[in-house]
C-alpha cells in the first residue's frame, strides 16, 4: 500500500503502538484520502508529534454509547491507520491536513496518553496492505454506480462522473464510502466489512435503505 512517498508492505513497517483521533461518523479506509481540520489542542499535539516521526495517525470512532466524555469514551474495535501526506499551518493555530489510508487495525488495548491524546496498541489487518485485484473483479460496479446516482438523482445532488468512471473499483468502493452521508453505525459497517465485495454491496444495501426512506417520506408529504 503506498501513502504518499512511502510504501507499506509489512505490518511490522507500522508500529505497534499508535496514537488514535476519536472522531464520529469519520471514515477513513485503506487506499483513499481524509481531508482534517485539526484545532484542539491535544490533537494539535497529536499531529505535532506525528509530523516529527513517522507521520501515522490512527482514525477511529467512539463507541456509540451516549453521555460519555471523550477522554473516557470507549472507542469501536476497529479502526483505520493513516500517514499524513500534505499539511498546511492555516495561520490561526490550525493544521490543515491529508491523511492517506494505509490499513485497519483492531485495539488490542489502550495505553497511556501521550500529550493528552490517545494511544492504543494495536494489530493491524495485513490482507489491506495487497491490492484486492481479485475483490474488485467481484464488485458488481454497475449495480453500484446506478444507486449511487439515484441516490445523487433523489438528493438534487451532482457529482464528476467523469472522474468517477475513471477511478480504479477499488477507490471507487471505499471513495463512495467516505463520501456517503450515513451515521456512525453505517460507517462502522463499511470499515468492517471482510472484502471490498462485501463493502460493496453493503454500501448498496444501505443506500438502497436511504432511497426507500427518501420515497416513503415523500408519499407521507404527498397524502
Amino acid at each position: 500500500m503506498k501513502a504518499g512517498n512511502k510504501s507499506y508492505n509489512h505490518t511490522d513497517e507500522i508500529p505497534e503502538i499508535i496514537p488514535v483521533f476519536p472522531l464520529s461518523a469519520a471514515l477513513l479506509l485503506p487506499g483513499a484520502h481524509m481531508p482534517l481540520n485539526i484545532f484542539e489542542p491535544r490533537y494539535l499535539s497529536l499531529i505535532d508529534d506525528a509530523i516529527k516521526g513517522d507521520r501515522l495517525v490512527g482514525m477511529i470512532q467512539p463507541s456509540f454509547e451516549d453521555g460519555e466524555a471523550e477522554d473516557t469514551s470507549k472507542l469501536c474495535s476497529v479502526g483505520c491507520v493513516g500517514r499524513i501526506t500534505a499539511y498546511q499551518e492555516a495561520g490561526d493555530g490550525r493544521y490543515l491536513l491529508n491523511l492517506s489510508g494505509i490499513c485497519r487495525f483492531r485495539i488490542l488495548n489502550e495505553e497511556k496518553p501521550k500529550n493528552g491524546y490517545r494511544r492504543c496498541r494495536v494489530k493491524l489487518f495485513a490482507e489491506d496492505l495487497i491490492e484486492d485485484e481479485e475483490g474488485a473483479q467481484d464488485v458488481n460496479r454497475d449495480e453500484l454506480l446506478s444507486t449511487f446516482k439515484a441516490y445523487l438523482d433523489a438528493n438534487d445532488m451532482e457529482a464528476d462522473w467523469e472522474g468517477v468512471s475513471a477511478a480504479s473499483t477499488e477507490m471507487l468502493v471505499n471513495t463512495l464510502a467516505m463520501m456517503s452521508p450515513y451515521g456512525p453505525a453505517e460507517k462502522q459497517a463499511l470499515l468492517e466489512a471482510p472484502d471490498l465485495r462485501t463493502r460493496a454491496e453493503t454500501l448498496i444495501a444501505i443506500t438502497e435503505f436511504a432511497l426507500a426512506k427518501v420515497s416513503d417520506d415523500a408519499g407521507a408529504t404527498l397524502q
